[in-house]
């Protein structure tokens, strides 16, 4: 019999910690509780996890800080980290993609998304683990992981590719599935897995058709970046790559009637810093690809506001692609701890 599954829980709040304690530990697993970021390093280094539950806000070090020293670390890096974040704090998300946060989980914590989050974290590391005893496969598996736009630089320059961040002008296209905890409480944390893997599969084939770079997917949502010298080229291909998504999802409800899948989109333009990240782990390099800034918080802000099936664009989006596209005005938003802003529904090609 295989031993239990070692977790760590980090959150300054003791009945945070009690409730999530009681919850893995009906569920079978070990649990190790930390009060504050320099603790949980320290527990890390003595005795590693298999799994850590990460709150954001703590006072002191923070999550996304801790995060980012343990993935920073070759030691700690390819432990799994599941960043626990307030409703509606989607920037949260943006620090927790760019610390390198493998998933992400909604507080207050719902029972069955939590389980539904740390199967699929282990399941993850099961295969990361898989993958480190067979090092024959390693490199041919980890090269289908680097970014395409990373390709792009280093095969334009191979002796000094330009991966470091600068300031470009993109479009950044936000992507989650609508509902997710709803869906984790009605389905088992299995079924769940396969049937946003499948979604999902065929979304990361209409991201790249329309020529943008995921940055990586993040539990029940993802972020996908466009570029192009001309700025009104790359938002139009934001708008294409995202009614393509809508309608991807309505094809597969059709096969998928019992539990069809609901998504929300935001999109926005303008200049962002924009670069590649390596990680050098035990099985081998990792790269990402990332745009952080005001563009992309408004951009997270408009995919969480967006109502199930729609898609809402910023202003300098709807300037660059107005000619091309049916746009709703829905008059300024005040979007949380964001000034208002006009915002558009993307309806269709005209």
């Amino acid at each position: 019999m295989e031993p239990a599954a070692k977790i760590l829980v980090v959150d300054d709040n003791e009945q945070n910690l009690t409730l999530i304690r009681v919850i893995l530990r009906r569920h079978g697993y070990d649990s190790h509780l930390a009060r504050s970021g320099e603790e949980a390093l320290q527990q890390v280094v003595a005795d590693p996890p298999d799994l850590i539950i990460l709150d954001v806000m703590m006072p002191g070090m923070d999550g996304i800080e801790v995060c980012r020293r343990l993935k920073d670390d070759a030691e700690t890096r390819l432990i799994p980290i599941v960043i626990m974040t307030a409703l509606n704090q989607p920037e949260d998300k943006i620090r927790g993609i760019e610390a390198g946060a493998d998933d992400f989980l909604t507080k207050p914590v719902n029972q069955a998304e939590l389980i539904a989050r740390v199967r699929t974290a282990l399941k993850l590391k099961q295969t990361i683990d898989q993958k480190v005893r067979d090092l024959v496969n390693i490199k041919e598996h980890l090269a289908k992981f680097v970014p395409l736009a990373v390709r792009r630089l280093v095969e334009a320059n191979p002796e000094a590719p330009e991966l470091e961040k600068r300031e470009r002008d993109v479009s950044v296209l936000f992507l989650d599935v609508s509902g997710y905890a709803g869906l984790s409480q009605r389905l088992t944390p299995e079924v769940l897995n396969t049937l946003v893997e499948r979604y999902f599969s065929i979304f990361l084939d209409r991201i790249q058709e329309a020529g943008g770079d995921i940055n990586e997917t993040a539990g029940d949502g993802f972020m996908a970046i466009f570029q192009d010298a001309d700025v009104h080229v790359h938002a139009l291909k934001a708008a294409h790559a995202a009614l393509a998504l809508l309608a991807a999802t309505t094809a597969l409800n059709r096969e998928n009637r019992e539990q069809p899948l609901a998504m929300h989109i935001g999109i926005n333009s303008g200049m962002a810093l924009v670069g590649s990240t390596r990680f050098e782990g035990l099985q081998g390099p990792r790269w990402t690809f990332t745009a952080s800034g005001p563009v992309t918080n408004l951009a997270a802000r408009l995919g969480a506001a967006a109502a199930p099936g729609t898609v809402l664009v910023g202003p300098e989006t709807a300037k660059r692609i107005d000619a091309g596209f049916v746009l709703e005005p829905l008059g300024p938003q005040a979007l949380k701890n964001l000034e208002a802003v006009e915002v558009f529904r993307l309806v269709r090609e005209k």
